[in-house]
């Protein structure tokens, strides 16, 4: 990214980034590693930092949508469908590249006078590399290995977890430095997310609306993709999905609609500033370099991303 000469360049790189490694890697996990990075960069070139962080979550939920790995909401619907990893990613990474092109586009249209009415970029101050050459390599290996295993067939829960446990077995590091780097107030934030999510799913799901959710055209697939996108807005889109379990299971054609749902209620993500999780962990991240992500500016493009990235995905399943 630091090689990039022009704002639209910048703003291509993250998104690529984002998008790709969040199919594989899960889209919280990408938000946590890259909002220091790019807000350090963009601040240091002195440009306005609002719509590279926006690229961020907006390209990782996206990005999440290709691969059962992607996101919780996949993998819990993977797991319930029994949909082979190939044939998933076969089915969404289509709706995903789309989905990323179009959030270049948005943000630069939308933040045109940051990307088509300014100057190319100035070069960062020049930093020394400074990173563990054998750890990196160890990592990279793992990864690339685990992508393998996951498009094999192999069951991702035992591949994560034995990659996992390769990387964190090491001598190089000290446990304490590992310790250091752990985001307590951040795993607050998902406790009280979590709290909130089963107290809204108490008292907004009850089975009166679960018998309403039931008499509607579910296998219609613009109704089925409207419901999912609200639901996950709602209750969040984990929530979602196993509110619409019972319901998806006894439709004619299961594996699309499953594929429908994983589809909607990820894009749906987009919406708003807290549709999705990875989208608080990079607005609260940034709010460490003074850079507020406020409700409307989120908005202002995840609105119609949102909007015509579900409506492309329809026309695509």
């Amino acid at each position: 990214m630091t090689r990039a000469r022009h704002p639209l360049v910048l703003l291509i790189a993250v998104v690529l980034v984002c998008g790709f490694f969040s199919a594989f890697l899960v889209n919280d996990t990408i938000c946590l590693i890259m909002t220091p990075i790019v807000a350090e960069l963009v601040i240091s070139l002195k440009r306005n930092p609002v719509p590279y962080l926006l690229a961020i979550p907006m390209a990782s939920n996206v990005g999440s949508t290709a691969t059962i790995t992607g996101n919780p909401q996949n993998m819990i619907i993977g797991s319930l469908s029994q949909i082979p990893y190939g044939s998933f990613a076969a089915a969404l990474s289509p709706i995903a590249a789309a989905g990323l092109v179009l959030t270049v586009l948005l943000i630069a249209v939308i933040y045109r006078g940051e990307f088509l009415g300014r100057a190319g970029l100035a070069q960062p101050p020049a930093r020394p590399a400074r990173y563990h050459g054998p750890l990196v390599v160890k990592s990279v290996l793992v990864a690339i290995a685990m992508m393998a295993l996951f498009f094999a067939g192999l069951p991702v829960a035992g591949v994560a977890i034995v990659g996992g446990a390769l990387l964190l077995f090491t001598r190089r590091v000290k446990a304490d430095k590992v310790y250091f780097e752990i985001d307590w107030p951040l795993l607050l934030m998902f406790v009280g997310l979590f709290v909130v999510v089963a107290g809204l799913e108490h008292a907004v799901l009850t089975p009166e609306a679960a018998t309403a959710i039931g008499r509607l055209h579910l296998q219609s697939a613009p109704v089925l993709a409207v419901l999912t996108a609200v639901l996950s807005n709602v209750v969040s889109n984990v929530p979602a999905v196993l509110v619409l379990k019972p319901f998806v299971a006894g439709l004619p054609d299961p594996q699309r609609a499953w594929l429908l749902v994983a589809m909607a209620s990820t894009l749906a993500g987009n919406l708003t500033l807290v549709g999705s999780v990875a989208n608080l962990i990079v607005a609260q991240r940034a709010r460490r370099y003074g850079v507020t992500i406020g409700f409307w500016p989120y908005f202002r493009v995840g609105a119609p991303l949102t909007f015509l990235t579900i409506l492309f995905g329809l026309w695509w399943l």
